[in-house]
């Protein structure tokens, strides 16, 4: 099966619906036979999404900076934690370690993990399969500025279309895998 993987916020302070969520994502992943690819942390929805996988049986593999890891938060109970010399080279191992990228909600942390991912497909460096979930419209402020963006050229259509949206996390899955080759 596929290297699913997840970019999500890392904050303690969320909303049990968001932690809920990533729980739930996580078991999902594992359920259908995924391997879990995480940015190696233990807290906030990151730390739910691993707990989600683990409790359903899943693989995890975690990729996290030596620098968060001295603060303590390094998913030790990864089947695999891979520890870099920083947050770039985190991003880098986190594709070559994935065949597909899931969004959920999260911050800046989130936005630029998808971003890069989102870039270099748009540079055709990969050609690995993204979904966005729009949980409850999160996401629905930037999905319609981004949709100006290509509007008024600064990003190609075929570009904005290389990321998929989905409203639901069984939706944004089955895409994912009906798009994995």
């Amino acid at each position: 099966m596929a290297a699913i993987c997840v970019f999500c916020a890392s904050s303690r302070t969320l909303d049990q619906r968001w932690l809920d969520l990533a729980t739930a994502t996580g078991a999902e992943i594992a359920r259908r036979g995924h391997t879990l690819v995480s940015g190696g942390g233990c807290v906030g929805m990151m730390g739910a999404l691993v707990d989600g996988a683990r409790s359903a049986g899943g693989r995890t593999i975690g990729v996290i900076p030596q620098a968060l890891v001295d603060l303590e938060v390094a998913d030790l109970a990864s089947d695999e934690l891979v520890v870099t010399d920083s947050m770039a080279s985190r991003k880098v191992v986190m594709i070559e370690k994935s065949d597909a990228f899931l969004t959920l909600p999260g911050g800046l942390g989130t936005l630029d993990e998808l971003f890069e991912v989102w870039t270099t497909a748009t540079l055709a460096l990969h050609r690995k399969p993204m979904v966005l979930v729009d949980t409850d419209g999160f996401y629905s402020p930037l999905v319609e500025w981004l949709r100006n963006v290509t509007a008024q050229n600064f990003l190609k259509p075929g570009g904005f279309n290389l990321l998929q949206f989905a409203d639901t996390l069984p939706a944004a899955l089955d895409l994912l895998e009906s798009r994995l080759t």
